[in-house]
């Protein structure tokens, strides 16, 4: 299921004007805060941990929810799905942590580790197959700039659509095309494949 599939998922109406209503009656509601954290943070976490590895990623999240129930009151309620101010304000957070990022993709440049943890089973077998090409697509990640890492993750992780992006990091959509143009260019030299797929897979 994609994160478009779990954001539309609730009684019958569309659940993008929910998580603009949700945020609305929170501000006199704190307490309905927690349905957006309830819907949002499996996501979030997928995101910041495969940028920064799991421990580091159960403080991002934190900050991150944190941080938007503190600015909720500025929500502009017009946009009805949430997720581009999420993962803005989570790729933000991230970013205070590039040296952690830059020092993470060189451990899985040399171990081929996974950032995430994954069930010991058929699984493994693929993971050894694959190593290889973790090592190279971190080796290559890191050679991208930080903005430009910032959107092909953002597309590849978070599965996030350029105008979302555009929101996420307020910028205009043709500089987030021209970005992720360019780091799909870099990255497909570096791995001799469509990038995003192959970050998808691992």
């Amino acid at each position: 299921m994609t994160g478009a599939d779990t954001a539309r998922q609730a009684s019958g109406h569309d659940i993008h004007e929910q998580d603009a209503a949700l945020i609305r009656r929170s501000w006199h509601d704190p307490e309905a805060f927690a349905g957006l954290f309830d819907r949002y943070v499996e996501q979030i976490h997928h995101y910041v941990a495969r940028r920064l590895g799991t421990d580091a990623a159960d403080d991002i999240v934190a900050e991150t929810f944190l941080a938007a129930f503190r600015r909720r009151h500025s929500y502009d309620t017009e946009r009805a799905m949430a997720r581009p101010w999420l993962y803005g304000i989570a790729t933000n957070l991230v970013a205070r942590h590039r040296r952690s990022e830059q020092r993470y993709l060189r451990v899985l440049h040399r171990t081929g580790m996974d950032p995430l943890p994954e069930p010991m089973a058929d699984a493994v077998a693929a993971r050894v197959t694959a190593q290889m090409d973790e090592r190279r697509m971190a080796k290559a990640l890191g050679r991208l700039s930080p903005d430009d890492r910032d959107v092909l993750l953002m597309a590849a992780w978070g599965g996030l659509s350029y105008e979302e992006m555009a929101q996420a990091l307020e910028v205009p959509i043709g500089t987030i095309r021209s970005r992720l143009h360019r780091a799909r260019k870099k990255m497909q030299a570096a791995l001799g494949a469509d990038p995003t797929t192959r970050i998808q897979e691992v």
